[in-house]
């Protein structure tokens, strides 16, 4: 949500491409996928809502439109910025948390288990999660998202961490 964040990223050689726009995005990926060429597409707006468009593309058209997606939200802080929740705009946000962080902390919880849910929507369909180790899963668990890896204890999640899993 925050476009500095996202600049700086850019800049950094971290993103291909940006995008504002949520139909530019589903044309970027679905261009990408036809010629098979790799992308990494930097959204600028609340990634909720881009996780949740691409389960109504799933869901309408049958196409998983991303191979690898992970998560860099900043969640070792989500109720004093480090998450914005997507029924909230950037700056609307930023005055909620200031005004009300009471209803800022309900917001993002409502928000990680929709978050949660549209990843697990795609993950179920063959895309491969990962969290980068920013505490998304555990503050995702905490607000009730499903997250925890079937058959396991409760402090083991369905998705690997990139820090503890995947660099360790």
């Amino acid at each position: 949500v925050d476009e500095a964040a996202l600049l700086k990223r850019h800049k950094q050689g971290w993103l291909m491409e940006i995008s504002n726009n949520l139909d530019h995005c589903i044309a970027r990926l679905r261009e990408a996928r036809k010629n098979k060429i790799a992308l990494s597409l930097g959204y600028h707006g609340n990634v909720v809502d881009l996780w949740e468009r691409l389960v109504y593309e799933l869901e309408t058209t049958g196409e998983l439109l991303v191979d690898l997606g992970s998560d860099q939200t900043s969640c070792h802080n989500p109720f004093n910025g480090g998450y914005y929740p997507v029924q909230l705009g950037f700056e609307e946000g930023k005055l909620l948390l200031s005004s009300n962080p009471g209803k800022f902390r309900t917001l993002v919880q409502e928000s990680l288990k929709r978050h949660v849910a549209a990843i697990n929507k795609l993950a179920d369909k063959g895309m491969f999660f990962w969290d980068y180790g920013n505490a998304f899963l555990l503050e995702a668990q905490r607000a009730g998202a499903d997250v925890a890896k079937k058959g396991a204890n409760k402090t083991e999640f369905r998705y690997p961490s990139y820090v503890q899993h995947i660099m360790g």
